[in-house]
């Protein structure tokens, strides 16, 4: 589903069951299965966007940004890729580009910031609000300004940020977690 006044450019490749709310702009990127990118979201060329993932409304998403699947981006949050922008580059497209790369199974909370060349590894939680400045570590909380590691998703202390019925799997690794860490109770 495409919705109305969307401007769909060029090259755009929408996966199977994807839902592209009204109002979006995307010019030469990739949507992946199952994915739905709310109203007023802007997606640039060559940024890609992995499987059954939910962004809300007003989120910019700039040239080069990966996100994996299994993503929640949350309204209003801005992606950003060179760190040192100005007229003059954008018009001759010399601007120094650094991608932001998002793994699988990350939450961004609204109105976040994520600057260029940041990596955030999977399973991390980005508090609403926060600017991530720097590489997020896996199964890492980060909240604040500048954000900050306030802990890990398996504390008790954020235990709720990763609802009722999903648990971890626990193991003897570097960070603690196995690879594909998420299993479900029923």
């Amino acid at each position: 589903m495409i919705g109305k006044y969307s401007i769909i450019g060029e090259n755009v490749k929408i996966g199977e069951g994807s839902k592209i709310w009204h109002f979006c702009n995307l010019y030469g990127c990739e949507i992946g299965k199952n994915t739905q990118i709310g109203s007023y979201c802007e997606i640039k060329k060559d940024a890609k966007i992995g499987d059954n993932c939910r962004l809300q409304a007003r989120i910019f998403i700039p040239e080069g940004t990966q996100i994996g699947n299994n993503v929640f981006i949350g309204p209003g949050v801005i992606f950003l890729n060179d760190k040192y922008p100005n007229a003059k580059k954008a018009i001759n497209g010399t601007w120094n580009l650094e991608e932001v790369v998002v793994e699988d199974d990350v939450s961004i909370g609204g109105g976040a910031i994520i600057l260029p060349g940041v990596k955030i590894q999977r399973g991390a939680f980005i508090g609403a609000g926060s600017i991530i400045t720097r590489n997020v570590p896996p199964y890492s909380v980060m909240y604040k300004n500048p954000a900050r590691e306030m802990g890990k998703v398996n504390d008790e202390k954020y235990r709720y940020l990763i609802g009722e019925n999903r648990k971890w799997k626990y193991e003897n690794t570097f960070y603690g977690f196995v690879k594909n860490a998420w299993t479900y109770s029923r």
